[in-house]
């Protein structure tokens, strides 16, 4: 068993107990212990301009209660910490990821707008945390009928086949072994192919498109031959497909289990952490729930 723990992060929200259902869920199939963390972001504490005596009361949590509550029948479950904290969740969530396996957020809590499809605390711990993130989505996102997959349980994980990401290739197949499920292997390639001809007019493509797709193909599964060794009883097929590639990880993501998607790695001129385009694309569109892997920390530093 490890140690670590599965951290669930609540507000009381709908979207942070839908997060904290898959994050029991989790728990059990990693045998791990759940924390449940309580970020109270308004309190006298965590206001610059008030002047608190003492240290903040952590007893009575009114959220972190009414959790305990929910979770009192579920006797066969994991051992469960509760935890309460006051201060910024956006930047005391993310610090909680560095001794845990994993983060579980809804997309939205009671704070923001109305209209935010992914909160702020979600897109920080998402971009920032060191372990990996989960972000559960509210039901009834509605993403395009045209993906082509089967029945059955599916994790979809995307990969660049110009810079593949090979934590999250090794995180798919991990839950994809933990649920029994299948992996699918997203690889977009653009298309059409258009050059400059002269100025503002454009040269017809002069590649093929099926051999542009084969290549995409054959590097992909190149990609996933030292996983499937790891795990032999994943079925995994690798997909080329043309055009954007969140376009098609959103579209997969209808009735999946996980979509994984890698967060952007630091890069000499822009050392910060960041979310590319993809990631944050999928974030805001997905249906099912979003895994977030960071990049290794050598990849970090």
């Amino acid at each position: 068993m490890s140690t670590a723990p599965v951290i669930a992060a609540v507000d009381g929200s709908d979207d942070s107990l839908r997060a904290l259902d898959w994050a029991l869920d989790a728990a059990r199939r990693r045998d791990a212990p759940l924390r449940v963390v309580h970020v109270r972001q308004y309190a006298a504490w965590g206001q610059p301009d008030v002047m608190v005596a003492g240290e903040p009361d952590t007893a009575g949590d009114p959220v972190l209660d009414g959790v305990g509550d929910r979770l009192a029948a579920d006797t066969g479950g994991p051992a469960v910490e509760y935890v309460a904290m006051e201060g910024a969740p956006s930047a005391l969530l993310p610090e909680l990821g560095s001794d845990a396996q994993l983060l579980v957020l809804g997309s939205r809590g009671r704070g923001g707008f109305a209209g935010l499809i992914l909160g702020s605390n979600g897109m920080a711990a998402a971009r920032d945390a060191p372990c990996p993130v989960v972000v559960v989505p509210r039901p009834g996102r509605e993403v395009p009928d045209e993906f082509p997959a089967q029945p059955g349980t599916r994790v979809v994980v995307g990969v660049d086949a110009d810079s593949p990401d090979d934590a999250a290739l090794a995180f798919a197949f991990a839950e994809a072994a933990r649920r029994g499920a299948r992996l699918q292997v997203i690889a977009a390639y653009p298309w059409p192919v258009q050059f400059w001809a002269t100025a503002g007019a454009l040269a017809p493509p002069t590649l093929d498109q099926d051999e542009i797709e084969q290549e995409t193909r054959t590097l992909a599964e190149g990609f996933l031959a030292p996983h499937l060794k790891e795990h032999p009883n994943v079925p995994a097929e690798a997909l080329a497909l043309p055009g954007d590639a969140a376009g098609a990880l959103v579209a997969a993501s209808k009735d999946a289990e996980l979509v994984v998607v890698g967060r952007h790695r630091r890069r000499l001129f822009a050392p910060a952490r960041m979310i590319g385009s993809v990631t944050q694309a999928v974030l805001l569109h997905a249906a099912s729930p979003i895994a977030v892997i960071p990049p290794p920390p050598s990849d970090e530093s």
